[in-house]
């Protein structure tokens, strides 16, 4: 029987030997066979029980799965790409989930930008649009779902879903000179954001930045396609030391197709390094000097009125985060290293700091957000050591913390909408 054993044994491994020396031929590579498996273009949906993935089929078609939390089982096939007749590159859901931009085509620019054809699909009565014929930049919907931004050729444009009209919010827009609502190179490199716009809650207006590169050094490099010859590509990119992009904060309102620039009252070199809206419709700015040592943060009403709520400084530089997150009273989380940690605290609508809500020598390395409903922030950190990353929750009042993940090492987390699962 032992003998018998062995043999069997014997048997497996060599098996499996012979399995682990398959040779790897180049179809194998691009045909997927070692790509290691992943969640592509998550969504977690607003009951927070469900998720939403894009899931590329062995037929060559797409689909956008529903999948539950619970069981981790798919529930349903939202869309398929064979009844759409498009490519599904990647999707963008609309507030209420109603409708859902679908990228079918995209051509990159640089490490985040892209050219993108878009469709808007209605997924009650799957009825599909086009956007636009052109291949625009950064689209996304209004708060209330009725109409879709994007930009094209360096202005800033917007699309009512309902009777199709399209809006020119911009018309100063000149390759290589001036921007409008997306980033410069500097920008997207370096602050690691393209969208430079955003609506106001009540979708009444929308908030954008520009981007002067007039003065901008311009670089020229040679691109080598599918053509016989090569074409030279011209952009703007300031070297160190040179002049950036002259940037400024503008409001354009929908109902009276008014733009205003926003009167910072800076003499000095600035970046503005995010734009934000609160709750209660007042825009936050987060301003940087060149030297990124100290931050100013704008608040600035619907009239363009702007003001310094609070200044951070740091004797190296002060680094931007997206962690702000906004309480529907109007005061907000934010991160900051401001004693020598990256720690979340509370402010109040005001921007008068209130409580700081993690202490200690260690640092957030992620902040992942806010359950409204149980009061808790969520959170990554080094407190098991700076080699380690540890998933936690604790309350708006910086008590009852608690560790969620049970191992010591890396952990990190997608939460649900609602903070019932991860």
């Amino acid at each position: 029987m032992i003998k018998n054993c062995m043999i069997l044994l014997a048997f497996v491994f060599i098996s499996q030997s012979l399995t682990a020396q398959k040779n790897i031929t180049v179809e194998d590579i691009y045909r997927g066979e070692f790509r290691t498996q992943g969640l592509q273009s998550l969504a977690s949906l607003n009951n927070g029980t469900e998720y939403l993935i894009l899931n590329y089929n062995r037929d060559r078609t797409q689909t956008i799965d529903k999948y539950s939390y619970k069981t981790g089982e798919k529930t349903e096939t939202l869309v398929n790409s064979s009844d759409l007749g498009i490519t599904i590159r990647d999707y963008i859901l609309s507030d209420d989930e109603s409708q859902m931009m679908i990228i079918s085509e995209s051509n990159q620019i640089f490490r985040r930008s892209s050219y993108d054809k878009v469709h808007i699909l209605d997924l009650k009565t799957k009825k599909i649009t086009l956007l636009s014929d052109d291949l625009v930049r950064s689209p996304s919907f209004s708060p209330d779902g009725t109409k879709v931004a994007y930009v094209f050729e360096n202005n800033l444009y917007y699309k009512d879903l309902a009777s199709g009209a399209v809006i020119q919010a911009t018309n100063d827009g000149v390759n290589n000179a001036l921007i409008n609502g997306v980033t410069d190179w500097v920008y997207e490199e370096e602050f690691a954001f393209v969208k430079a716009y955003e609506w106001s809650p009540n979708s009444e207006q929308i908030a954008f930045i520009s981007f002067d590169e007039s003065e901008v050094p311009e670089f020229s490099m040679d691109v080598y396609g599918n053509e016989l010859y090569q074409k030279p590509y011209v952009f703007k990119y300031p070297k160190a030391g040179e002049k950036n992009a002259v940037v400024a904060l503008h409001q354009f309102t929908l109902s009276t197709g008014a733009r205003q620039e926003v009167a910072l009252g800076r003499n000095e070199e600035f970046y503005i390094a995010r734009i934000n809206y609160s709750p209660n419709g007042k825009l936050a700015a987060q301003v940087l000097n060149r030297h990124q040592d100290v931050l100013d943060f704008y608040y600035i009403d619907a009239n363009g009125k702007a003001s310094i709520a609070f200044t951070e400084k740091d004797t190296a530089y002060v680094d931007v985060t997206d962690d702000l997150t906004f309480l529907e009273d109007g005061s907000f989380l934010w991160t900051s290293e401001k004693d020598n940690w990256r720690h979340i605290y509370l402010y109040d609508a005001n921007g008068k700091e209130k409580r700081q809500i993690t202490k200690g020598n260690w640092d957030v390395t992620s902040y992942y957000g806010y359950d409204k409903k149980s009061k808790r922030i969520y959170y990554q950190s080094t407190e098991d050591g700076s080699i380690n990353r540890g998933v936690y929750s604790i309350s708006l009042k910086a008590k009852k913390k608690k560790k969620l993940s049970s191992q010591t090492g890396t952990n990190s987390a997608s939460f649900s909408k609602n903070f019932t699962y991860y």
